[in-house]
C-alpha cells in the first residue's frame, strides 16, 4: 500500500491541549533536578565496544532502545540496550513526582508533551550516537526455533554507532546492504513472528494515519507499516516476554495483560471472513489468518478492522506474592511486560528495576514495590489521554481538510458495519483521496466499494460524516 499525502491548511491543535488539560512547562524544582542529573557520568560495566544502533522514526530524539544482533551457533544473540532512566530520576524527588502526573509522553502534530524534561529525554539519557550513555542491557540468547534459552541483564555504559530510521533501514535490507548490527533483523524478526502466530498471537499491521508538517500547513498521511517496523517490534516483544518471565518467577512485578478473544467474537470474525472472501482454513487460529491478509486491499483492511475488535481489555496488572489470575496478553499469546520505553512510559522504569533485582537475586527495592500497585490506574488514565490526543488530532485535520467539500461524492471502502437503533444503519468507511476514515449512514456492504456523499465536515466539533450515495 503506497503512502498517501494530502496537504491541509494551518490547524490550531492548542484546543486539544486545553481540552485534555495537558501539562505545560515542568515545575522549576523538577527542571533543576533534571539539569543536575544530566551532568552525572554514566555508570555500569563497559559495553562501549558493542556496535549498538538505534532504529526509530527519522525525527525522534528520545531514543529508548539500541540493538546488536549476532548469530549464536544455529541460533541468535540479542543485545538490547534500554535507556537507564532510573539512574537519573531519584525516588521521592520532584522529577519523579512530575513524571507520575504525566504518566507518558503525549504526541501531537505541533509538538509532544514529554514524560521527562528534554535535557534528559532528548539529550543525556537518550541513546544518541557517538556518545557514552547509561543503559540497562538485556542479553538474550534464542535458539533456531525462536525459543529463549538464556537471559542476562545488567547496567552498562554503551555507545550507539548510528541513529537509523525505518525507511533507511528498509532500503538497506531491500538492497542487501544492512549493517552488521541489524542485518539479521528480518531473519530473526520473521522467525519470532512465525513463532508468535503459532502460539496464537494476533498482530494487526493496520495502516496508520499521521499528521506531518508541510510548509505553513500540515499533511495528512496514510502509511502502511514497513516490514522492518514489524521485525523491530518483535525484538521489543521478545524482551517484554523475557521480563514477564523474570517477574513471574520472582513473584513480584507489573505485567501488560489482555484477555484472550472471546469465542463469540471469534465466530463473528469468521462470519466477516466468509463475507469478505478471506480464507480461514480448518484449525487455523486468528493470528494465522491475520498474517495472510493484505492491509492495503479494501477487503483485507475491512477484515483487519473487524479483527481489531478482538484486542480489547489491555491493562497493567501488578502483583506481589501470588501471581494474578490473568498473566497472559491475548495479543502476544504469552505473558508480557513493558520495559523497553522508559523515556516515554512511566511503568517501564519500575518494571525494569524489578527485573534487575530479580535477575541478580536481590530484594526488589521498596520504592519499586510501593509504586507497582499504583501504576495500573496512572497508566490507564494517561493511556486514555494519549489516545484521545491522537484521535482528536486526526479528527481535526480531517474536518479541516474536508470543510469546503460538503456535498461532494467519493469512492469508499466499507470497513465496518453496525446498526445503531437511534441512528439507523451505517458503519465506517475509508475514502482514498484524501485518506480519511469516518462514519457513514446507510446500508453498507462490508468490504465492498461504494459511492458516498460528504454530509458533514465540522472542524469545531471535529466531526466528518458521509451518507451512502
Amino acid at each position: 500500500m503506497p503512502t498517501k499525502r494530502v496537504v491541509a491548511p494551518q490547524i490550531d491543535f492548542s484546543v486539544l491541549r486545553r481540552e485534555l488539560k495537558l501539562p505545560e512547562a515542568f515545575p522549576e524544582a523538577a527542571l533543576h533536578e533534571a539539569e543536575s542529573a544530566a551532568r552525572q557520568e554514566p555508570e555500569g560495566v563497559d559495553l562501549t565496544a558493542v556496535p549498538f544502533v538505534t532504529i526509530d522514526p527519522a525525527t525522534s530524539r528520545d531514543l529508548d532502545q539500541a540493538m546488536c544482533l549476532e548469530r549464536n551457533g544455529r541460533g541468535y544473540r540479542v543485545r538490547y540496550a534500554i535507556a537507564d532512566v532510573a539512574s537519573y530520576v531519584r525516588p521521592g524527588g520532584p522529577l519523579e513526582a512530575e513524571s507520575w502526573v504525566r504518566g507518558q509522553t503525549v504526541y501531537l502534530p505541533d509538538g509532544k508533551v514529554p514524560l521527562h524534561p528534554p535535557v534528559l529525554s532528548e539529550n543525556s539519557v537518550s541513546l544518541l550516537p557517538d556518545v557514552v550513555r547509561a543503559a540497562v542491557v538485556w542479553d538474550i540468547e534464542v535458539d533456531a526455533d525462536g525459543t529463549i534459552t538464556r537471559v542476562g541483564l545488567r547496567r552498562a555504559r554503551v555507545r550507539s554507532r548510528a541513529k537509523l530510521d525505518y525507511v533507511g533501514v528498509q532500503a538497506e535490507v531491500d538492497k542487501g546492504t544492512a549493517g552488521e548490527s541489524y542485518a539479521l533483523l528480518p531473519e530473526l524478526g520473521g522467525l519470532l513472528a512465525k513463532r508468535a502466530a503459532a502460539r496464537g498471537a494476533v498482530n494487526l499491521p493496520l495502516p496508520e494515519q499521521e499528521i506531518e508538517p508541510e510548509g505553513d500547513g500540515w499533511r495528512l498521511v496514510l502509511r502502511a507499516p514497513l516490514a522492518v517496523e514489524e521485525h523491530n517490534a518483535q525484538i521489543s516483544l521478545l524482551t517484554g516476554m523475557a521480563a514477564a518471565d523474570l517477574m513471574l518467577g520472582g513473584g513480584v512485578g507489573l505485567l501488560r495483560t489482555m484477555p484472550a478473544p472471546r469465542a463469540d467474537a471469534v465466530e463473528r470474525l469468521r462470519a466477516a471472513a466468509r463475507s469478505l472472501g478471506v480464507a480461514w482454513p480448518d484449525g487455523a487460529d486468528v493470528g494465522a489468518v491475520v498474517a495472510t491478509v493484505d492491509p492495503g486491499e479494501p477487503r483485507g483492511a475491512a477484515f483487519l478492522d473487524q479483527a481489531a475488535e478482538l484486542l480489547r481489555g489491555a491493562a497493567y496488572t501488578a502483583f506481589d506474592g501470588t501471581p494474578p489470575e490473568l498473566t497472559d496478553h491475548g495479543g502476544v499469546g504469552a505473558p508480557y511486560a513493558h520495559v523497553t520505553a522508559p523515556l516515554r512510559r512511566l511503568a517501564d522504569r519500575y518494571a525494569t528495576e524489578a527485573c534487575l533485582a530479580l535477575h541478580d537475586g536481590r530484594e526488589v527495592p521498596g520504592w519499586v514495590r510501593e509504586a507497582l500497585p499504583k501504576l495500573p490506574k496512572v497508566m490507564a488514565d494517561t493511556d486514555r489521554v494519549a489516545s484521545a490526543a491522537g484521535r482528536g488530532a486526526i479528527a481535526l485535520a480531517e474536518a479541516v481538510l474536508l470543510s469546503g467539500r460538503v456535498g461532494e461524492t467519493f469512492e469508499a471502502g466499507v470497513l465496518d458495519v453496525d446498526d445503531r437503533p437511534k441512528r439507523g444503519p451505517g458503519g465506517t468507511v475509508a475514502i482514498d483521496d484524501p485518506a480519511v476514515v469516518a462514519r457513514c449512514a446507510g446500508e453498507l456492504p462490508l468490504g465492498e466499494r461504494v459511492r458516498v456523499r460528504l454530509t458533514t465536515a465540522d472542524p469545531a466539533k471535529r466531526v466528518v460524516e458521509f451518507t451512502r450515495d
